[in-house]
């Protein structure tokens, strides 16, 4: 019974060896996406090497670019590798219950997202107070950091699991996991440091 006409999703656990090859490529264009990020912000807290190198629009613009390419590149991946295993779900639920409950996710993992970074700006969307810090904006308590202190990498990532849910994506659930995992980890290891030095 196929997922999409079914009463209930059925359980298919099997993927072969190409959704293999995909799941692995996200998980090292995650890895890539966070090692890039947090490295390249890591080097400039410590010895400021990109500005003393470009000066800080220039260190910063140069950053910004290569930034969104690996994060974009990342987000192609991962619906790539829902689409590529959808149907592998194994929750033994209505389709109807996966597609519904994954789109309300989208909405509010998106809209929450977009909230944010309209919040911060989109400089600070890029980590820009790595580049310039004598002028980084102080904590922040409007919009959505009225309610949380770090919508961004929660509420805001459960559009991930919401896309693994509509396409039935086994391999996209633990990918998604796996992606929040590791932007809290450079969250925790690069971001929150930098930030409490700057502020206190």
């Amino acid at each position: 019974m196929d997922a999409r006409f079914g009463d209930c999703a059925p359980l298919r656990p099997e993927v072969s060896a190409a959704q293999v090859a995909v799941f692995a490529y996200a998980i090292l264009s995650r890895m890539a996406y966070v090692l890039f990020v947090g490295g390249a912000l890591r080097r400039e807290d410590r010895d400021g090497v990109y500005t003393r190198r470009f000066g800080r629009a220039e260190a910063f613009r140069r950053f910004r670019r290569r930034a969104a390419l690996v994060m974009n590149h990342d987000a192609v991946v991962f619906v790539l590798l829902c689409v590529v295993t959808r149907g592998t779900v194994i929750l033994p639920v209505p389709s109807v219950v996966l597609i519904t409950t994954g789109a309300i996710l989208v909405i509010i993992g998106l809209g929450v997202k977009l909230w944010a970074a309209r919040t911060l700006g989109s400089d600070a969307y890029y980590w820009h107070n790595f580049f310039d810090p004598g002028n980084a904006r102080g904590p922040v308590s409007t919009g959505p950091y009225r309610y949380v202190s770090n919508p961004m990498y929660t509420i805001g990532y459960l559009q991930m699991y919401g896309l693994a849910l509509i396409t039935g994506s086994w391999p996209g659930m633990v990918a998604a996991a796996f992606a929040q995992a590791a932007i809290l980890g450079f969250y925790l290891l690069v971001e929150k440091p930098h930030f409490e030095q700057l502020h206190g």
